[in-house]
């Protein structure tokens, strides 16, 4: 990946988000478990929750839910997780 790009990695090797150089942090850790509402349901049927405003799609939710997920896929500006019980 060019120096730049979105979704370069830093220095660190941890996934960056934004446009430019006023790239954030990821607020979220692959492998990682979190307590999240699902705000709303994306296009593909798939809940949306917020890490600190870091998107979080998550299958097999709804609006409203409150569940623990296990994030598996970082992207540049947004993250996939998965149901834990």
């Amino acid at each position: 990946m060019e120096e730049g790009s979105e979704g370069s990695l830093r220095s660190s090797g941890e996934p960056q988000r934004g446009l430019g150089r006023f790239r954030q942090p990821v607020p979220v850790k692959e492998g990682e478990e979190y307590e999240v509402t699902i705000e709303t349901v994306g296009r593909k049927g798939d809940g949306i929750a917020k890490v600190n405003n870091f998107i979080v799609f998550v299958p097999n939710t709804k609006a409203g839910d409150k569940v623990k997920v296990k994030i598996t896929g970082i992207g540049a500006t947004f993250a996939t997780g998965t149901v834990v019980q």
